[in-house]
């Protein structure tokens, strides 16, 4: 279903380019704007995980440079039964993390050295649950995909801006119309594919980890910390906002309507409500995800914070 859902999207935006071109520069614009899009479409498919990656300067790691969170998410792929996802770590302060990829077979997750050192081992597992989540329900190739295409379709607008004409006669008012419209009817479709795909990882991220209280509670700490903590890269780069476990941007003004993710609150709630239909409480917490690696020093000590740092 989500790959009939991918391509829909990619249909629709494509649709979307070639209506931004045909305004810009009529019938010799729709053309060019309709191959932009072709090739934005191969490329976004095979390489839209890597540019997400690379845009926010992740670094691989592995078993050696980061064995604890490296095993923590070896042993919960192998609970979701699902292929090992590539693990990086990206250097930022803000606590957040994001999963990427075409499919469970090519894919990767990235979290900061902020969420490391913000949230307990318990909770960090709730969060990586909730990636490894989104690449079981094959989420990962809408949401990169999305992202590739919300930044072409800015770049596209930024050119029509400057060398956009119809009919030789630049047309500053359609210009100008369309660098408001088009990013938001962007912003609408990552919108329509966001909310509900968030509900649904966090309740299968609930169930790879055994505890939906963890991902509860860690979903609190990072709504907090994205308050406080700005990402200078997320702000750059507003384009992949989507992609994260809670929306990166402090953008507080903006319209509910625009916003990529479901409300936190609401979020907790369910996933609270789901812990209570499986008899699991905070008095009883420690149950779920532990690590099966001997050397893990989280292994008979739950909830403990993290020595990411």
């Amino acid at each position: 279903m989500n790959y009939v859902r991918t391509g829909l999207l990619m249909a629709g935006l494509t649709a979307l380019f070639g209506a931004v071109g045909y305004l810009l520069g009529g019938g010799g614009g729709m053309l060019m704007a309709l191959g932009f899009a072709a090739v934005t479409n191969l490329f976004s498919y095979w390489n839209s995980d890597r540019m997400a990656l690379a845009a926010h300067n992740a670094q691989e790691v592995d078993e050696r440079s980061a064995p604890e969170l490296y095993g923590m998410v070896r042993d919960l792929a192998a609970r979701a039964n699902m292929p090992m996802p590539r693990v990086y770590l990206i250097q930022e302060d803000q606590p957040n993390a994001f999963a990427t990829g075409r499919n469970p077979q090519n894919a990767a997750v990235a979290a900061t050295t902020g969420i490391l050192r913000t949230l307990t081992y318990e909770e960090l597992a709730g969060v990586m649950a909730h990636e490894l989540a989104h690449i079981k329900n094959h989420d990962t190739l809408t949401m990169t995909i999305t992202a590739t295409f919300a930044g072409a379709i800015s770049s596209l607008v930024t050119f029509g801006m400057f060398f956009g004409s119809r009919d030789n006669r630049p047309n500053f008012i359609v210009q100008i119309l369309l660098s408001i419209l088009a990013p938001m009817a962007a912003a609408l479709i990552q919108m329509a594919i966001s909310r509900s795909r968030e509900y649904e990882a966090d309740k299968l991220g609930g169930q790879i980890c055994g505890n939906p209280v963890w991902l509860a509670d860690a979903l609190a700490k990072i709504a907090a910390g994205v308050q406080h903590i700005p990402s200078e890269t997320a702000e750059a780069k507003p384009a992949t906002a989507h992609m994260f476990i809670i929306n990166p941007l402090t953008g507080g003004g903006m319209d509910n309507l625009f916003s990529t993710h479901p409300d936190t609150g609401n979020r907790i709630a369910a996933l609270m409500e789901q812990a209570r239909a499986l008899g699991i409480g905070r008095g009883n917490a420690g149950a779920g995800f532990t690590a099966q690696a001997s050397d893990s020093p989280w292994s008979n000590s739950p909830r403990q914070p993290g020595p990411w740092g």
